[in-house]
């Protein structure tokens, strides 16, 4: 809080004092650890004088920005219980606040809206605080930054009233409305109001109430805070949804000259944010404009009125020039052109080139948000509209890049072309969006439009600007193979001059594009041509690589993953062909630099299978071919990667090493044993990469499964010992204490392997001592998969021998804190993680072996007591991590014959639930608020170019990962039959009568169905 000391130091102590509270405040932080105590007086003394800090105006922003942050978590905890004056004495200072203060105590309100309030609390002052800050952004005599953080903490109001709404909503409801419509005049009116002129340099970070990057700023927060209550709320706008297109489509019409003139003419830099994370660059306001009219344009009330002024423009004028559609082509060509920026990066990297045109990067820009937009405009006549803008950017003498400075309008149209070859470029790069869109649709494309743009494709080709040219490739490979186009009978023609073209142009930029455009013309030339343009293109790609400097090809994943894709479409036109020419060569040097990326090895994989695949289709001799020339280069992978301890070389060849003896035959080319199993055998007990370990687990899984004899014939001459004993010492490592989950994943399917290829007879005494191991580290598994694994051990022995099993269980003693005999040991893993296995197969034996061990009636399972239902706590609370780790869920505990008569009424499917499709249908359209139908249900459609999307969709990649338990229609059908048997014998109804009503509806249903049949 002393200003004579440094900014730096002063950030730094908060930082310092940010992660001591985090720590030691209090137990419901997430980052809480147990140790110091912090008594009540010091915690207030800390309160008020952090409050003070952050409120007082100090001139250092980030200093602000760091003590508001503390203050909001401390506030997460204590407000209100121990901190009840913080909310009122915020409410307070806001009337009353010079700018610095006002600045300081806007970011600590919106840090506590975002953070630090429930959906009681926020309910409690909702009203007192949405007036408090729709006075701030009203007041124009405050400047635009601080009015821009009051319609952003506005905006992050919405988040808790959505939680709010699912259980009070006629409450919210019409507190939403009225505030809605006390807000929505003024978003207006700030929508409306014009951009100044473009600043120089020196002026662009002048304050005052008509700066540049105020109104940026400000236009900006309310575009966001419009988007995101029509995407919460639509109903609350409904009957603004017209006015609100009108002004948002002026607004890009006229900000689409300043945007060319600051980025496409100019280098201007974009994407900035302040020290209080509001954009104030017009590429910002640009994006989420696009991102708005997006929403607006699922509007049933705008397509309406859109349909009918195109029906009355085409009726009066007879052609589509000058409609809307013909006007928004022109703004989004304007918007998709290249910056002077994204130039730059394209020409001194052409990965970041790549990485932009397969959309797989996060810079979300104007030309991306175009691209969104574009998609959504497909069902109105976009391509007859495009063309004619197109026809005038390819004939029209060059100009300048911006418009006219006077842009002509015609009620909310703009007319205005550009024709120069950022213009030409773009025009093409959006009729390539919106043939895709088309294309994914199974829409069919007008042959003479198709013709007529053929045209101006082949211009582009020619055209001395490497990027118009690069996209004139691109768009010709897009153009010729959509086959409702009627333009297949020039696609070798096109492919050949691609493929010249790579050898000839001097621009990188134009080879990878015509290397990707490849990819296009493979899959759809004949099988007979595709073959012809095999060795070239192989060729092509080797030259290409030639010329690259390959230590740089590790840092570009894009390039190198385009490389092999196109590699992999041409090796698919005859993989039997690839002994003859040096495709296989070329793999494996560009799997060597990308072995460290998962999408470049998935790629590499799934080319090298189905070589391997096709060659060992064609017969033992083509195989052994196949390995005589590639088995020295994967081994001597292994040992560059042992040499350079490169962990991913070696897990990349041993990866492809398991391919080839997974689609091998039987028997074995003569020393594949001898040649592969010494390295796997060394790594195996020299490297603890898990990746690694479970890829040579699985290669000697196959080994055994293709070949048993020749491994069990084999006899290490390092050790002198034997296969079979070999792999029994691999066994016994990966099932070792010092070995982890993750790394011993795979060990189960091996042991299983061994057990049924060696036999009972060859094993001896190893067989008990093996599954004795394997009861004992399955006692400490917690990962799902391992314990899958090492369960399937015995499920697969209990499919013909379940007695012996459970015999030999009981005689097995586990040491430990989960000890007890290896019955119980196992059964309890068994019947805990039974509902989480994934795999048709796995399942499949699991449930057959239960039903097994079930028909039994063994009396020792009904001793053993295992985890039984959740009990469910009937707290409304949502649980964080921290209070699961405090009070963790509580099971009940019943024994095993019960537990496993759940379990496998879990694997029934209900003939009553209704499909999974249905289910998310209902559960994406939810409740409709909208009563007068103003949106269209569009709950299949998923915005892959919204960031917020991906963000949504990203938040559900580790919980659908898991979502892979399914049930076969034969293993249902065994099941049911099971039930239906089970169900006579007096032993089911005590166990009948301990079923939950859901699991005894379940059993009912079934019957009932049985019955109708």
């Amino acid at each position: 809080s002393h200003h004579s000391v440094e900014p730096p130091l002063r950030q730094a102590a908060l930082l310092v004092l940010k992660t001591f509270v985090l720590r030691t405040w209090s137990q419901s932080l997430e980052e809480f650890q147990q140790g110091v105590t912090i008594t009540d007086a010091t915690k207030d003394q800390v309160r008020q004088s952090l409050l003070a800090l952050a409120t007082s105006g100090d001139q250092e922003r980030k200093v602000i920005s760091a003590s508001s942050y503390v203050v909001s978590k401390i506030a997460s905890v204590d407000f209100p219980e121990q901190w009840p004056s913080l909310l009122p004495t915020l409410l307070q200072l806001i009337p009353r606040s010079h700018e610095n203060q006002l600045h300081g105590v806007l970011v600590v309100l919106g840090n506590l809206v975002e953070d630090g309030f429930d959906e009681e609390q926020f309910g409690k002052s909702a009203v007192e605080l949405v007036k408090c800050i729709y006075d701030i952004a009203i007041d124009q005599e405050k400047k635009l930054t601080s009015r821009a953080l009051a319609i952003s903490i506005f905006r992050a109001c919405f988040d808790t009233m959505e939680l709010m709404y699912q259980t009070d909503k006629a409450s919210v409801r019409q507190f939403m409305q009225e505030a809605s419509d006390a807000w929505t005049p003024f978003f207006v009116s700030v929508l409306k109001i014009p951009l100044p002129r473009i600043p120089t340099d020196e002026q662009e970070d002048e304050a005052g109430p008509g700066s540049w990057r105020g109104i940026v700023a400000l236009k900006t927060q309310v575009v966001k805070a419009l988007d995101k209550i029509h995407r919460l709320f639509p109903h609350l706008l409904s009957q603004h949804t017209l006015s609100l297109f009108s002004t948002v489509w002026e607004s890009l019409q006229a900000h689409v000259g300043p945007y060319v003139t600051l980025y496409v003419t100019d280098n201007q830099q974009g994407r900035l944010e302040d020290a209080d994370r509001l954009p104030y660059t017009l590429d910002f306001l640009v994006i989420e404009e696009l991102d708005y009219l997006q929403t607006l344009f699922g509007s049933l009330t705008v397509k309406r009125e859109l349909d009918a002024q195109l029906a009355s423009d085409k009726i009066s004028n007879g052609a589509l020039e000058g409609t809307w559609i013909a006007q928004i082509m022109a703004i989004l060509v304007g918007y998709s052109q290249i910056t002077q920026e994204d130039e730059g990066l394209w020409n001194f990297d052409v990965n970041v080139f790549l990485s932009e045109e397969t959309s797989e990067t996060a810079n979300y820009s104007p030309r991306n948000a175009s691209t969104s937009l574009v998609q959504k405009l497909t069902k109105w006549p976009v391509l007859e509209s495009l063309l004619g803008y197109t026809k005038t950017t390819f004939e029209a003498a060059p100009s300048r890049s911006e418009p006219p400075k006077v842009p002509i309008y015609i009620g909310i149209r703009l007319t205005f072309t550009y024709s120069n070859a950022r213009a030409k470029e773009a025009a093409l790069f959006v009729l390539k969006q919106i043939l895709d869109e088309l294309d994914s649709c199974s829409a069919e494309v007008d042959r003479i439009l198709a013709r007529a743009y053929l045209e101006y494709v082949g211009l582009a080709m020619r055209d001395e600007d490497e990027f118009l040219r690069a996209r004139g490739y691109i768009l010709a490979a897009r153009l010729t193979t959509i086959s409702s186009a009627g333009l297949l009978d020039v696609v070798p023609e096109y492919a050949q001059q691609t493929l010249n073209i790579i050898d000839q142009d001097d621009s990188d930029v134009v080879k990878v594009s015509c290397i990707r455009s490849l990819q296009e013309y493979l899959k759809t030339l004949p099988s007979s041509r595709a073959r012809e343009f095999q060795v070239q293109t192989v060729a092509a790609i080797s030259n290409f690589l030639s010329s690259q400097d390959l230590s740089e090809l590790k840092e570009s994943e894009d390039l190198l993953d385009t490389l092999v894709e196109t590699l992999r479409d041409a090796i698919m036109a005859d993989p039997s062909l690839c002994l003859e020419h040096p495709a296989l060569d070329v793999l494996f040097t560009m799997a060597s630099y990308g072995a460290s990326s998962f999408q470049t090895t998935m790629l590499v994989n799934e080319a090298f299978e189905s070589i391997t695949s096709s060659m060992a289709a064609k017969g033992p001799d083509a195989y052994s071919q196949l390995c005589a020339k590639v088995l020295p280069t994967l081994t001597g992978a292994l040992d560059v990667g042992d040499m350079t301890s490169e962990n991913a070389l070696s897990d990349m060849a041993v990866s492809l090493l398991s391919s080839l003896a997974e689609h091998g035959l039987k028997p074995l080319p003569q020393n594949f044993v001898a040649t592969v199993m010494p390295k796997l055998y060394r790594l195996l007990f020299s490297s603890n990469d898990f990746s690694l370990n479970q890829s040579a687990t699985v290669t000697i899984r196959h080994l055994l499964s293709r070949d048993a004899d020749q491994v069990f014939s084999w006899q290490d001459p390092a050790t002198g010992k034997g296969g079979l004993e070999i792999v029994l010492l691999i066994i016994d490592r990966l099932l070792g204490p010092d070995v982890d989950d993750a790394s011993a994943a795979e060990v189960g399917g091996l042991a299983v392997e061994l057990v049924e290829k060696a036999g009972a007879d060859r094993l001896g005494p190893y067989l008990m001592q093996l599954l004795r191991i394997v009861a004992v580290r399955l006692s400490t598994a917690e990962h799902a998969s391992f314990i899958q694994n090492l369960v399937l051990v015995f499920a697969r022995l209990a499919l013909t021998n379940a007695k012996e099993v459970l015999d030999f269980l009981a005689q097995v003693q586990v040491e430990g804190g989960a000890g007890g005999t290896g019955l119980e040991v196992v059964l309890r893993k068994w019947l805990e993680h039974s509902v989480h296995f994934s795999g048709y197969d796995a399942i499949r034996q699991n449930i057959i072996a239960l039903t097994n061990i079930y028909k039994l009636h063994d009396e020792r399972l009904a001793h053993i007591q295992v985890q039984g239902d959740l009990m469910v706590d009937n707290s409304s609370r949502i649980k964080t991590r921290s209070q699961s780790k405090r009070t963790p869920d509580r099971y009940s505990i019943i024994p095993v014959p019960l537990k496993l008569t759940k379990v496998l009424i879990s694997e029934l499917t209900n003939p009553l639930t209704p499909s999974t499709p249905g289910l998310m249908q209902n559960k994406l359209s939810g409740d409709s608020d909208d009563e007068d139908g103003e949106w269209e249900d569009e709950p299949n459609i998923v915005d892959l170019g919204n960031p917020t999307t991906t963000a949504e969709l990203m938040a559900y990649a580790d919980e659908a990962k898991w979502n892979v338990h399914q049930v076969d229609d034969d293993t249902q059908s065994y099941l049911v039959d099971f039930f239906k048997q089970a169900s006579t014998e007096p032993d089911f109804e005590t166990l009948y009568h301990s079923l939950t009503d859901e699991e005894r509806e379940k059993l009912h249903s079934i019957d009932n169905k049985q019955s109708a049949q």
